[in-house]
């Protein structure tokens, strides 16, 4: 049994996240830690919100609230969206948590003990109307490289090019809208990336090979230009502070650090979190997960194609420099964009589906099924109501949900509540429970090396094949001249039932739960079947009770799909 630290790109504070961000970050991590759990291994699953930087300002001030109490709400409104998906976080945290304040000072004094940190003088946008220094994405205006005219300080949107606020053409702060900006001489600590470039590089070099291609290409490409010094602190009210101790000058300027640097040591932080809110009598090991873990964790990351230079070049950067044992990650995942109808989905624009929303309109098997089977890995995708609906009417209302049903339910009306004995096993049963293994062991292999639509891909041919044999078996023919050969049909069907739900977990755990209680077994302990033991498909023996459960998966109607591309937007709206 392998240990196995699990983290996701954490979603900013201000406001409640798109599609495209659930299935770029979280929702695959969780899949992916459902898997290793049911597979035996030690799994720490960890994610939290993301509430220093502008979003989180701007948004309170937009709210008419502080911004301690914007964060405290925002976080317990996304983790209300998170449990509706069944993300199974094993903590969810909070970047404004005291133990990320003091790790990420601990971080920076280290940094500044070895020499990778420096104070300098630079020149920063001030706005005379608000009376204050603007950080980055307190600037508004047209990115340079794109002409996006609604690029940020610190990055645009559009394009994803890192920026400076000098250099956007046209700037406006974001907080009064003054164009009425000027540039002003003001201190800040800089982290001296570029001393530690050889570092990076190395570190890259020996891990790269276990990304995809997305990750590797965009560190490369970070690396090929070359790492260049930042600033890591800003004048904001809110954030990690400066410690006094180290800075004292800086810290009497209420300066803060960027959130860039703060948010990855976050997960260190969540971990202590998680730690620290044990209930009594149990003890957490967190620094185990990431103090001195390199030959006992294998850590996978799990973000949208912007976050990856943080993870890949950045954040690395910064744990190679403190010089400490501080466990880095084995394997990037990273995902392109979902777009919606083409478009990008945006959390600053509105644009798109919501993560709420969604769950208001669908349960989140629904989601999380069709998002998993379609990530955007090698490319983009696109989501469109017409594609969702196809693919929720097709894989799980008539693929999985209809054989479940007329299953159970012919079984149920020709045999009674129990799952029938019928005849021994024979040529189609040998033949489908080679090919159930051979399916399975496929399903594992995607699962393992992290290609979700591959997985996913399997999952619906495993599926496929129950209702393949159904048809070749035909029970409803079949009772009528041949009896107990009608109900082994169906005492194998009531197997693959049970073994879908095993399987099927990770992408829909609901479902799943609902499958597996169908049947009433006295010891129904498995947490996975491996692809030799479900070719016997003996899960199920001939006695055991069952119901049949509610419809697990209503089809989406032409009348449903109008309904929601008036709501949402899309083609024909």
């Amino acid at each position: 049994m392998a240990r196995h630290l699990v983290t996701s790109a954490l979603p900013y504070i201000n406001g409640i996240k798109h599609l495209g961000n659930m299935v770029g970050s979280m929702l695959p991590a969780d899949v992916y830690s459902r898997y290793l759990r049911q597979r035996g291994h030690d799994v720490l699953y960890i994610c939290a919100t993301d509430e220093h930087g502008t979003p989180a300002e701007l948004a309170a001030k937009a709210a008419g609230m502080s911004v301690a109490e914007f964060c405290a709400q925002a976080h317990d409104d996304q983790e209300a969206v998170y449990d509706g998906f069944q993300l199974a976080f094993d903590y969810f945290g909070r970047s404004s948590s005291q133990q990320n304040v003091e790790i990420t000072q601990h971080f920076a004094r280290r940094l500044h003990e070895h020499g990778f940190i420096e104070e300098r003088a630079i020149s920063q946008v001030y706005s005379p109307v608000d009376g204050r220094f603007l950080p980055d994405r307190y600037v508004e205006g047209t990115c340079p490289h794109c002409g996006y005219d609604k690029a940020r300080g610190d990055q645009c949107e559009n394009c994803t090019r890192v920026l400076d606020p000098t250099d956007l053409l046209e700037p406006r702060s974001a907080i009064s809208g003054s164009t009425e900006l000027e540039v002003r001489e003001t201190k800040h600590l800089f982290l001296l990336q570029s001393k530690l470039q050889h570092e990076v590089e190395a570190w890259v070099a020996r891990h790269e090979a276990d990304w995809p291609q997305l990750s590797s290409s965009i560190a490369r490409k970070w690396l090929t230009e070359g790492l260049h010094d930042r600033a890591i602190t800003r004048d904001l009210d809110w954030g990690v502070p400066v410690p006094a101790d180290t800075w004292p000058e800086l810290a009497a300027e209420g300066k803060v650090f960027y959130v860039w640097f703060d948010a990855p040591i976050e997960y260190i932080g969540a971990t202590k979190e998680w730690a620290d809110a044990a209930p009594d009598g149990e003890v957490r090991d967190w620094k185990s997960w990431w103090y001195e873990a390199d030959e006992t964790v294998r850590y996978t990351q799990f973000m949208a194609k912007d976050n990856v230079p943080f993870h890949t070049v950045m954040f690395p950067a910064t744990q190679l420099g403190v010089r400490e044992p501080w466990k880095k990650v084995d394997v990037v995942k990273g995902f392109n964009w979902l777009t919606y109808y083409g478009g990008k989905f945006s959390t600053s624009q509105k644009r798109g589906i919501f993560t709420d929303a969604a769950l208001e309109t669908l349960p989140a098997d629904y989601w999380r099924y069709f998002l998993i089977a379609n990530a955007p890995e090698s490319d983009d995708s696109s989501f469109t109501w017409e594609h969702f609906a196809a693919t929720v009417n097709k894989d799980l209302a008539d693929t999985l949900g209809n054989f479940v049903n007329r299953v159970l339910s012919f079984s149920r009306k020709r045999f009674g509540d129990e799952a029938p004995a019928g005849n021994a096993a024979g040529e189609a049963e040998t033949r489908l429970g080679e090919e159930i293994a051979r399916l399975l062991a496929e399903y594992e292999e995607h699962m393992d090396t992290l290609q979700y639509r591959k997985a996913g891909a399997t999952l619906r041919a495993l599926w496929s094949a129950g209702n393949s044999y159904l048809e070749e078996k035909a029970p409803w023919l079949e009772i009528k001249t041949d009896p107990e050969g009608a109900a082994l049909t169906l005492r194998t069907a009531m197997n693959l039932i049970h073994l879908y739900a095993i399987v099927s977990e990770p992408f829909i755990p609901a479902s799943a739960t609902a499958m597996r209680g169908a049947f009433t077994l006295t010891a129904d302990t498995a947490t996975w079947v491996a692809p030799e033991e479900a070719k016997a498909l003996a899960s199920v023996p001939a006695g055991t009770p069952f119901t049949v459960p509610p419809v697990l998966f209503a089809k989406i109607t032409a009348e449903d799909l109008e309904f929601y591309r008036e709501r949402f937007g899309g083609a024909g709206a």
